[in-house]
């Protein structure tokens, strides 16, 4: 839960999406609505600290109910800090604008004990489970002679992390839609924790679908010249599986003749109770079926689009339901404009991330070479975490793995300063300790002009000899890699342990460094990592060094991208921090490879299967993998082209052990969550059968896309 140091305190980071004006005045300014009054509130003074620094997820809470028509209060903290807006603000009466940023106890006075209030908050925020009350009456104002009745539905807020932040109370004078109300502060629950336009889709068409019975929604949003739609129908087979997947868009183009698209263009709702809205616009069967329609827009300062929601048989649209829908609807339309705004920045951070890392690592004939980043936080900000390899000047590999702290756009420039001088130095002087030394006075140098001494950076550098597989390492403050030995005799145990290296201070700090050696025998792999990748909070270091070194033991192969993915879900829990890792194996022998551009249309799955048979063949791999993997590289390429909507590249690398296919896309659809097995739909079975068909398999974010690859374990069956 939120303590008393705010809701930026104890690592729940503000975020960068919207900067909201804060000053010291207090609420007494008559005539102010309440979202002025939030945003001029001194919150610095209450225990949620200034507003700069609450958590994503409760601001987005505290947007949204600002923005909507319908009376809602927000309780948050430990002392339950009072927020509200216009409509609850008429619901308060005389107590209005006083009780605005105080604790509820003395907001409310002696309200708070009534039976249905202060209790009933009180409850769920301290069980997370949202309670919804038909009918109660609450005297906030003590001169109030008529007595006002309310239904009112209390909604779990939690932060970006899971934890519950507060209590949300969705309040109405009126009994109708009492069955309704619950879920429309569910929906604006679940809307305050959806980042990007997908997540918005995958929260409304459940919202609606579930809490008007209806035959037919259409969520859609404008694309530049055109619209793009995602459709839910009833009957439709979905599963656990098919909700996590990313929703599935089609396009219209702005045809006036559209409901959806009327709504959007004027910025009025419709409600047809009896006919056919959708006949001279219909793609199939589903949608000449409808009679009933309601088309209401989304209108926002960036994004036009509509809200349609029929059924299969004549409906009377009353006005309470009416109401709600339009309630509902500014409620989406604020939801996809923030996540817009969000996928804007996100895009822009992450470009700025990824153009600081290479885009592709060296290739050597006998070892293989694999990285991966994850953006920490909220994926809203570029990140210090980096990683290098490239060939030194005599043949050697250098590789690098390093942390500059912090999470900003001054985090990112300083990273790619360090990066940029480690390579001018190791191409000058390979040797560790000769690159340490230069990066700590560039570090000193940096510290000193910007006057700031809170530059902390640092870094695990190595040299790898390749005609000997020995390793030069030396560390500045960094964590060592992780070495994983493969059991040399048949049927022998993997092992693992970290790599002594001698410790050095951190750059900028005028340390002197020592140097470890190590040596790859074939079959051994070198893990560096970034902290974040081991660090929990309240959890003891050595814990998550444990659970890294134990995870690259059972690690079926010591293939580096599947070595990357494992280490990344390594350690239970999340990180608010970056995480950045690279491998290197020393392959037991040369591989095989080849690659495959497919274009994105309709005959690219039938042709990389033809491609894919031939080239196993031509190197005898056994019929059984062959089948097996044809299967789930044709699932991947489907689901590249018609998620990415962009070219896709297959690739297929061979050796004694493995056999490795990735499928890689340049679009911006981010990381696959895993499928289970045992829940399977049609869009959810191809990620199913790749988690039942593969000994592993993960995804990797890249400079220009994603890339999803899978390993199947062959055992000596086929020949390198």
């Amino acid at each position: 839960m939120v303590g008393s140091g705010g809701l930026g305190a104890g690592g729940l980071h503000p975020s960068p999406v919207t900067t909201l004006p804060v000053q010291t005045a207090g609420v007494q300014h008559a005539g102010l609505g309440c979202s002025a009054l939030v945003h001029a509130f001194d919150w610095s003074a209450t225990s949620l600290g200034p507003i700069t620094r609450w958590d994503p997820a409760v601001r987005a809470a505290v947007e949204l109910a600002l923005s909507s028509p319908v009376p809602m209060l927000l309780t948050v903290g430990d002392d339950f800090v009072v927020i509200y807006n216009d409509a609850y603000a008429e619901v308060l009466d005389g107590l209005h604008p006083a009780a605005l940023g105080r604790p509820a106890a003395s907001a409310f006075g002696a309200a708070w004990d009534q039976p249905g209030l202060g209790d009933v908050i009180q409850q769920v925020h301290r069980s997370g489970r949202s309670i919804l009350e038909p009918e109660s009456q609450v005297q906030f104002a003590p001169g109030r002679t008529e007595p006002a009745f309310y239904t009112r539905g209390h909604s779990v807020v939690r932060t970006s992390r899971g934890a519950v932040a507060g209590v949300l109370t969705v309040a109405a004078e009126t009994t109708h839609v009492i069955h309704r109300l619950q879920s429309l502060g569910e929906l604006t629950a679940r809307l305050a924790g959806a980042l990007t336009i997908d997540d918005v889709t995958r929260v409304v068409l459940a919202y609606a679908m579930a809490s008007f019975d209806l035959d037919h929604c259409v969520l859609a949003v404008d694309d530049g010249l055109t619209y793009r739609y995602v459709r839910r129908i009833r009957g439709e087979m979905l599963d656990e599986a098919d909700e996590r997947l990313p929703p599935v868009w089609r396009r219209i183009s702005a045809d006036p003749e559209a409901p959806a698209v009327a709504a959007a263009e004027t910025g009025r709702a419709t409600f047809v109770s009896d006919g056919e809205p959708l006949a001279a616009v219909a793609s199939d069967r589903h949608e000449r079926r409808v009679r009933a329609l309601a088309a209401l827009p989304l209108r926002a300062p960036s994004l036009r689009g509509a809200l349609t929601v029929g059924f299969r048989r004549a409906h009377v649209w009353l006005p309470a339901e009416r109401a709600l829908l339009t309630a509902a609807a500014e409620l989406v339309a604020q939801a996809a404009e923030r996540a817009r705004r969000f996928e804007a920045q996100h895009g822009t951070a992450q470009l700025l991330q990824r153009s600081m890392l290479p885009e592709h690592l060296p290739e050597l004939e006998r070892f293989r070479i694999a990285a991966r980043y994850d953006v920490g936080v909220d994926g809203n900000a570029a990140g210090g975490d980096f990683y290098d390899a490239f060939h030194l000047l005599d043949g050697r590999l250098a590789m690098v793995l390093g942390d500059v702290a912090g999470h900003d756009v001054r985090a990112a420039a300083v990273m790619g300063q360090v990066r940029a001088a480690l390579r001018a130095l190791a191409l000058t002087d390979p040797a560790p300790p000769s690159v340490l030394a230069g990066l700590d006075r560039l570090v000193g140098s940096l510290g000193a002009e910007s006057r700031n001494e809170e530059i902390f950076v640092t870094v695990v550098y190595g040299v790898l000899d390749p005609s000997d597989g020995s390793i030069t390492l030396a560390s500045a403050g960094h964590p060592p890699p992780v070495l994983r030995r493969a059991g040399r005799a048949v049927g022998e145990q993997a092992t693992a342990e970290l790599v002594k290296v001698p410790p050095g201070a951190p750059l900028g700090l005028g340390g002197r460094w020592q140097t470890g050696a190590v040596r790859l025998e074939p079959g051994d792999t070198i893990l560096m990592f970034s902290d974040g990748v081991v660090e929990r909070r309240d959890r003891p270091l050595n814990d998550g060094l444990d659970a890294l070194v134990k995870a690259a033991a059972a690690s079926p192969s010591g293939d580096p991208r599947n070595l990357c993915s494992l280490a990344t879900a390594a350690v239970e829990g999340t990180t608010d921090d970056d995480v950045a890792v690279l491998a290197v194996e020393h392959a037991l022998a040369m591989s095989r490879s080849a690659t495959l551009q497919v274009a994105a249309e309709p005959t690219s799955p039938s042709r990389v299967r033809q491609w894919m048979t031939t080239r196993l063949r031509e190197w005898s791999v056994p019929e059984t993998v062959i089948g097996a993997a044809i299967l789930c590289t044709s699932e991947l390429t489907t689901n590249a082209l018609l998620h990415a909507g962009t070219p896709a590249q297959v690739h297929i690398d061979l050796n004694a052990e493995r056999l490795l296919v990735s499928v890689a896309d340049t679009g911006t659809r981010g990381s696959v969550i895993r499928a289970h097995a045992d829940t399977l739909a049609s869009r959810g079975r191809g990620l199913g059968l790749i988690e039942e068909l593969s000994d592993s398999w993960g995804t990797d974010p890249t400079v220009r896309g994603s890339t999803v690859w899978f390993e199947m374990l062959l055992a000596g069956k086929a020949r390198a």
